[in-house]
């Protein structure tokens, strides 16, 4: 059954299964990193850009980056459940990381993961990693790149190309969809973006301190 999704309502998210790759300039080493894409459900327009990983950090940086792009936040967010934002996987009450409900707060939004083996629930981002690996990756799979500002910048002019590409059946295309749909229904952004906050529980030494990183607090 086809999906009806609201303006302005859900964001889809996740990391794309092929991934694109940095080398290294002194041993020419080829270095995988991850393709982050985010995707509107209303209008489908879609957000990708290159990550180092998948931890928690490169996770957040993207979001941040992501609702930036879009120039406002929709109502949920959908995300695989992924162990960076889901601390404890479940069908139906998954334990969201403090950090990344943290994140969801400062934007106001609210994060809902897809339940687990269920493509169906996050069928709008899995057709768009499939169009950001075929109009993404399968164009730059050519070229080289030293670093992950020289490839989000080659990411970034393709997405303008691929959010303005015409629609197969439907007229007009996601930039047009986006721009009728789902931007006047976003969410305005905070005054300042998110600053990253690492949580992290600790055990009170004997000496009165924490230990984080190798430094050492007192409390």
């Amino acid at each position: 059954m086809r999906q009806q999704h609201r303006a302005g309502e859900k964001t889809f998210i996740d990391f794309s299964g092929k991934r694109p790759h940095l080398v290294d300039r002194k041993t020419g080493e080829e270095i995988a990193v991850e393709l982050f894409v985010a995707v509107l459900g209303a209008s489908g327009y879609t957000y990708a850009e290159a990550t180092l990983n998948q931890k928690l950090d490169e996770w957040v940086g993207a979001h941040t980056r992501m609702v930036e792009y879009f120039a406002g936040s929709s109502e949920l967010w959908v995300p695989d459940q992924l162990k960076s934002g889901v601390t404890r996987p479940c069908r139906y009450e998954p334990g969201i990381n403090r950090t990344y409900q943290d994140l969801a707060e400062h934007y106001g939004t609210v994060i809902i993961p897809a339940r687990p083996g269920k493509a169906k629930d996050k069928a709008k981002v899995e057709s768009g990693v499939l169009v950001a690996q075929r109009w993404i990756l399968a164009r730059l799979r050519h070229h080289t790149f030293f670093s992950l500002a020289e490839l989000n910048q080659c990411i970034r002019a393709l997405l303008v190309e691929l959010n303005q590409k015409p629609f197969k059946q439907l007229p007009g295309n996601r930039q047009h969809a986006f721009e009728r749909l789902d931007r006047p229904a976003l969410r305005p952004l905070p005054q300042h973006p998110y600053r990253y906050v690492d949580i992290k529980p600790v055990k009170v030494n004997i000496d009165y301190h924490v230990q984080y990183q190798t430094h050492h607090y007192s409390v």
